[in-house]
């Protein structure tokens, strides 16, 4: 299992040797699959993405927070709709449940039965808000479908979805919020589901770049893990160090995959 940013790109850019990696681990007859806390964007956006950075994955490979959450929305009452937390292209039909996006009137906040984060792309302070604004007056269930709380990119670090979502618990701390993706339990059960039966836990491995989602969430899951220290959150850092602060230990370690 790959995690994407930090493990087989950075941004738009595919880390040099990832893909040839790939090739040779399905050559030596091992299962791939990538497994993303990206959510900004529809499963064939995922699909369009790898194969623009030059990976060869099918489309059962690719395991997304996004489209995890989508399989397990909770079945509403008719006339319920989702305020959507999503990038400035989004649109209602992508989703399979009644929709609408939160822009910065608060009236949309106020007029929708239920929330749904999947971007930090476009979302701001002033609509976060409105978000505490709304919920304040009526409190209604949050759903995230991306946890991270920054993410790597080529230069720096950008905002995430984890990040919003725990100032709404902190500000209001009997808000019913729900996440998916790494390293929480739903994405898990997807990809062994789709491994079946006969692989048990301690023979997948998850190589990722974050102790706290990536190698955390391996581990209480029973899974192996391998930690990429050099093009992610550990990048230019003493990686022995962040793992001794955060006591999360992985059971191998690479500079790169």
């Amino acid at each position: 299992m790959f995690d994407a940013f930090g493990v087989l790109n950075i941004g738009e850019t595919p880390i040099e040797g990832a893909c040839l990696r790939i090739d040779a681990l399905r050559a030596a007859g091992k299962r791939v699959f990538v497994l993303t806390n990206a959510a900004s964007y529809c499963f064939e956006q995922v699909v369009a993405k790898f194969h623009r950075l030059g990976f060869d994955f099918r489309d059962e490979e690719l395991v997304s927070s996004r489209s995890v959450c989508e399989k397990l929305l909770p079945l509403s009452e008719s006339g319920f709709v989702w305020g959507v937390a999503a990038p400035s292209s989004f649109q209602p039909k992508e989703l399979s449940v009644p929709a609408k996006p939160l822009l910065d009137d608060l009236r949309q906040y106020d007029d929708v039965d239920g929330f749904l984060i999947l971007s930090s792309e476009s979302w701001t302070l002033e609509r976060q808000a409105l978000l505490i604004e709304s919920l304040s007056k009526n409190n209604r269930p949050v759903i995230v479908a991306n946890p991270d709380i920054v993410a790597p990119r080529e230069q720096d670090m950008s905002v995430e979805p984890g990040f919003y979502a725990h100032d709404l618990m902190d500000q209001l701390p009997n808000l019913p919020v729900t996440f998916h993706g790494k390293p929480f339990g739903s994405v898990y059960d997807e990809i062994e589901e789709r491994l079946g039966a006969s692989i048990p836990p301690h023979r997948i491995a998850m190589m990722g770049d974050s102790l706290h989602t990536d190698i955390w969430g391996a581990r209480v899951r029973g899974w192996g893990s391998v930690l990429v220290t050099d093009h992610g959150f550990l990048r230019g850092q003493d990686s022995m160090s962040a793992i001794r602060k955060s006591g999360i230990y992985p059971d191998f370690m690479t500079p790169s995959i």
